[in-house]
């Protein structure tokens, strides 16, 4: 069982990187929210900025868990814990080089061939403002 990563309750798995975003079966990938914060207001499913959030999140976990520039198919599912079918529908579509597969390539693929950043939440700030002036 698991507990909500905000309140504590019973939770359920919220894929940040919605599969149908593309996103994957991994453990980074997974944030554990009761019903309230998963599918309420102030949860991913209904509040673009709190989705956002959790997909900028998750973005940095990558780059601070994949460090080193070039990695083999074996450290990619060692160190993600992605099964071999996930690993091939990952790699399938990026470019390997001699030393290995890029981890600028990996993570975006990763995220839904999607980058995120600090501005992107801004914009959608202002937006949001911009609405209710």
């Amino acid at each position: 069982m698991y507990n909500c990563e905000i309140c504590g309750n019973k939770a359920d798995v919220h894929h940040i990187v919605h599969r149908s975003e593309g996103g994957f079966d991994i453990e980074l990938n997974y944030k554990y929210l009761c019903a309230y914060h998963h599918r309420g207001k102030n949860g991913p499913h209904q509040n673009q900025f709190v989705d956002l959030q959790y997909k900028i999140e998750m973005q940095n976990k990558l780059y601070n868990t994949l460090q080193k520039e070039y990695y083999s198919p074996k450290e990619i599912s060692q160190i993600l814990g992605i099964h071999n079918n996930s690993l091939k529908r990952l790699l399938k579509n990026l470019k390997r080089y001699k030393e290995g597969y890029k981890r600028d390539d990996i993570i975006y693929t990763l995220m839904g061939c999607v980058k995120y950043s600090i501005e992107t939440l801004e914009e959608l700030a202002l937006d949001r403002l911009t609405e209710v002036l």
